[in-house]
Order: structure tokens, then sequence, then C-alpha cells
């Protein structure tokens, strides 16, 4: 029997059936509008012979539409009350595995490895929880997975961040990072009505598209982020400030850099584009080696 995770009235019985309570802690919010999911799966899931790895499955509701769709289904899970709650909702299935850990402390590459073999591609699909949005997608980017896309739900400001355009006034560290790997876009809102509990913050589910051939290329990539993560750090600060302040070099280097790259003393980070972080970055990357 499949049960309808989206009534609010079955899902308190569950939980209770089997004493669980709500984790703050753990940021849990489960989804019980009925569109969001199957909207989320169709996104993620092209063919049926498609693997999903899902973040955070809670009592699987979002779970359940992605087995309806792909080959194989894993579910990283952190709290092991939901494992029992897991096992009863997802009975149907016999595509699913459900694997109790951390994904920020879990080996992806070996567990993409070993879990979805025969399957045509692998995806990402997750309702995050917002204290874990950034690290975990930045996890998912850096590692460079053999993975295609990532859909997921997230808080709806952090979704405005993630997508905004490197060079817009909304653009932070995190934009420059997602944008170096990946091309992404929002898809649609989720009004803060639609879990339980009801959060503070509507939401939004946001599309990730990695690319598979670098469009960025700076001469070096840690010095890169080093460099960007400074220049963000204070957003009242200017670009010159931010990096010297950041990355320790005097602030007549980063004004140098700055003119040699045709940029104004006083820009701000926020108004550099990918293009131009890039190569102020390759300018100071070469100035730290002489």
């Amino acid at each position: 029997m499949r049960y309808n995770l989206s009534d609010l009235k079955t899902v308190r019985a569950i939980l209770e059936k089997h004493g669980f309570s709500f984790s703050k802690a753990l940021g849990q919010n489960f989804l019980i509008n009925p569109n969001v999911c199957p909207a989320m799966a169709k996104e993620a899931v092209e063919s049926d012979s498609d693997g999903v790895l899902e973040v955070g499955p809670g009592i699987g509701v979002l779970t359940a539409e992605l087995c309806a769709r792909a080959k194989k289904v894993v579910a990283v899970e952190l709290d092991r009350r939901l494992l029992p709650v897991l096992s009863e909702t997802l009975a149907d299935f016999d595509n699913v595995e459900v694997v109790n850990g951390d994904v920020l402390k879990l080996d992806l590459h070996t567990l993409l490895r070993e879990k979805f073999a025969g399957c045509r591609k692998v995806t990402v699909c997750a309702n995050l929880p917002y204290y874990i949005t950034s690290p975990v997608i930045m996890k998912l980017l850096e590692e460079k997975l053999p993975i295609e896309s990532i859909v997921v739900m997230v808080q709806k400001e952090a979704a405005d961040r993630l997508c905004a355009e490197v060079g817009s006034r909304e653009a932070g560290a995190v934009t420059v990072a997602v944008q170096y790997y990946a091309a992404a876009r929002q898809l649609f809102k989720v009004g803060r009505g639609s879990f339980v509990p009801a959060p503070k913050v509507d939401s939004a589910v946001i599309r990730l598209d990695l690319r598979q051939d670098a469009v960025f290329a700076p001469a070096d990539e840690a010095f890169f982020f080093r460099m960007v993560r400074a220049a963000f750090a204070q957003r009242r600060k200017t670009a010159l400030n931010g990096i010297s302040a950041g990355l320790s070099l005097p602030k007549e280097t980063v004004a140098a850099a700055l003119g040699k790259a045709e940029l104004a003393p006083d820009i701000r980070a926020e108004k550099l584009t990918m293009e131009q972080l890039c190569r102020l970055s390759d300018i100071l990357f070469e100035t730290s080696k002489e």
C-alpha cells in the first residue's frame, strides 16, 4: 500500500506510530504540498534508466515520486529515527536504498560508483534543510562527481543568491562558485504553508546543470576561490580592501592588479563579472609568484 504522504493526517499517524518528533536542530520541515514533489521528480528524472541521489528524504514523500520514475534511488538520511519510518513508507518500492549517514562526510565518489552501476546517468534531487544548503551544494560541485544535474529545494533567499547573475547586486562568493561549476536557474517558488511544521520563510526549487567542459579557466583554481572569498568577505568594502585584507597583500599590489585588469580602484566585488574575476585572479597570482 502506497501512503499518501501529502495528507497531514496520514503523516501524523505514521510519525506517532514510530514515536517520532521533529528536530529543530536538523531543520526538519516535511513537505505536504501534493504538487511539489511530482514536479521536482519530473525535472530530475528524464528516463527510467536514470539513478537519483537524494539527500534528506524525511518521511519519503519526494523519495516515492523519484522511485516511481527512476531505475535506482539512494537516499542519504542523517537521522536514525527516520529509518523505520522510511522502511514503512517506501515498502512498495524495490528500487530504493536508504543510507544512514552524513552526506557531508560520505565518500560520494565511492557511493555513486557502488550504488548506481548500470544507470544511464545520475542526478541529485533533494529538499535540503536550510542550515546545510550551501555546504551540501558546494560539496556536490567541488568534488566533481559524475552527476549531470542537481534539483534542490532551498530557502527562497538562498535561491536568489545561488542563481543570481555574477556581477549583480544579489551575487556573493557562493554565486561565483555555483556559476563556475554549473548553469543555475530557479524553477518555481514553494510557499511556507507547503510544509509541516511550517517554516518562517518561503522556499524555491532550483536546478544546477553541471558544466561538462570548463567555461572559466583561471591560472590557479585554488587561488581564484581564495581571492573571491576575500573580495566578498565584507560587502561594504571595495574589492581592493577586501582582497588586500583577505590575502594579506599590500594595497598597492592589489591596486596595480585592478589597473592592469582595467577595473576602477573603488569597484566592489558584486560589480565584477566572472571574466573580470578570472582576469584579476590571474594577474594577482602571477604577481604573488614574483
